[in-house]
């Protein structure tokens, strides 16, 4: 638990004395999250690790912008979201396929993935959630995993 609240943190951030201080609160209270969630997108341990530093890069760069209307972890999670799909966008433009056919290169990743450390059971259910269109598959891990609406 954070002791400074969102509107705090967005207040640090814009004062340039205590803007570092205020984005290092931001990571640490949202950094995990937002990586386990495009985890589940991007399902490789290397990738998620890149777009979760592209997300924060993002974040860090349109903070200013931010008005509040929701908690910055929502924020956080649209751009994670975009990122994550980005991601697989110019993936799939280098692989020259279609993005839900992407799965099988999801797969390999999955199965290989030497920081995977689910049973069988959960690597079957990645298998399966994999077979989703990208979008269902983002409203599926949205709804069961980030218990969102």
């Amino acid at each position: 638990m954070s002791k400074y609240n969102d509107k705090q943190l967005l207040r640090m951030f814009k004062n340039p004395t205590t803007r570092d201080l205020a984005f290092n609160y931001i990571i640490n209270l949202n950094q995990e999250r937002a990586y386990w969630h495009i985890r589940r997108i991007v399902i490789s341990h290397e990738d998620a690790n890149d777009v979760t530093q592209n997300t924060f890069l993002k974040v860090y760069q349109n903070l200013k912008k931010f008005k509040g209307n929701s908690r910055i972890y929502t924020w956080i999670y649209t751009i994670a979201t975009n990122e994550s799909l980005t991601f697989l966008k110019k993936k799939k433009s280098n692989l020259f396929e279609s993005i839900d056919n992407v799965y099988y290169n999801l797969k390999d990743n999955l199965e290989s993935d030497k920081y995977f450390d689910g049973d069988d059971i959960e690597k079957e259910l990645q298998e399966a959630i994999l077979t989703l269109p990208t979008k269902q598959r983002i409203a599926f891990n949205m709804k069961y995993f980030d218990k969102m609406k």
